[in-house]
């Protein structure tokens, strides 16, 4: 006896007590991984060619893109104009003929004293915090942020430029906190108004914290913010009529003064150095 043949409209037996299998409506997913014959390509393990030239301590970012568009800049033997071009691990690169190469990023602290000026260079003749940690490393470092000439306190140095854009940014309102000291006590009503907020010439300020020191006369003062304001912390007191003696940042993006002389520099640690980068 022949066997019947079966009916394309039929459906698919279905076990007892059962529902009948769901279609799948939804498109095949797409591979995510590289096409056959073409090796991904890690982009993690790439840079800028002008963050290349920076970080190489030769000059800023900015004028990296200038020597490029000069034809100054050759990568494996061949002059590089491009803009944005993508240097690879192993890439030989040359800056007017001479090879360059990334230079190990290092974070220095230093407890600023009084009477020098937070800049690289200065044509005045004028002391300088580049001074104090001239032999603190060989790589190009620059502070991070400033501090007045009369301001003392930390500051922190680094040939890495994304980590210092980050410390410096308002968005990301790094911690500080500064100890005060006033020409005169400061009044139970004026440190409720800088509490509240106050307006200044370019705008309102709030800070986190103000409050007198512990043990201290009123005239000492402790005042945690975030902002990066031009000479912020002493135009919020001379605005209320007092006149800063004395200004020390004691803490400044979770660092401290600990174990750290007026004058004197460390390498940050490992955990500070992370502690840093989570802030970014």
């Amino acid at each position: 006896m022949p066997a019947p043949k079966k009916n394309r409209n039929s459906k698919p037996p279905q076990k007892k007590g059962g529902r009948p299998p769901k279609k799948d409506f939804r498109a095949p997913k797409k591979s995510t991984g590289p096409a056959k014959g073409k090796p991904a390509k890690d982009k993690k393990d790439t840079v800028r060619l002008n963050k290349f030239i920076a970080n190489a301590g030769i000059c800023s970012r900015r004028e990296a893109d200038t020597f490029i568009l000069a034809g100054s800049v050759m990568v494996n033997g061949k002059v590089i104009t491009e803009m944005g071009f993508q240097v690879k691990p192993g890439d030989e690169v040359r800056f007017d003929g001479k090879r360059i190469v990334r230079e190990k990023k290092e974070y220095i602290l230093l407890n600023k004293p009084k009477n020098f000026i937070t800049t690289t260079r200065d044509e005045r003749g004028r002391k300088t915090v580049m001074d104090l940690v001239g032999n603190a490393s060989k790589s190009r470092l620059y502070p991070v942020g400033r501090l007045d000439r009369n301001t003392t306190g930390l500051l922190l140095f680094t040939n890495d430029g994304d980590m210092a854009k980050t410390l410096t940014h308002p968005k990301h309102g790094v911690r500080k906190v500064y100890h005060v000291h006033l020409d005169k006590a400061l009044k139970k009503e004026d440190l409720i108004k800088i509490q509240k907020g106050l307006e200044l010439e370019d705008g309102p300020i709030e800070v986190d914290q103000v409050s007198y020191i512990a043990d201290s006369p009123k005239r000492e003062v402790g005042i945690e913010l975030h902002s990066g304001r031009n000479r912020i912390v002493r135009r919020i007191f001379e605005s209320l009529g007092y006149e800063v003696v004395r200004l020390d940042r004691v803490v400044f993006a979770g660092l401290t003064k600990k174990d750290l002389p007026r004058g004197h520099w460390r390498p940050l640690s490992e955990q500070e150095i992370n502690n840093l980068k989570m802030i970014s």
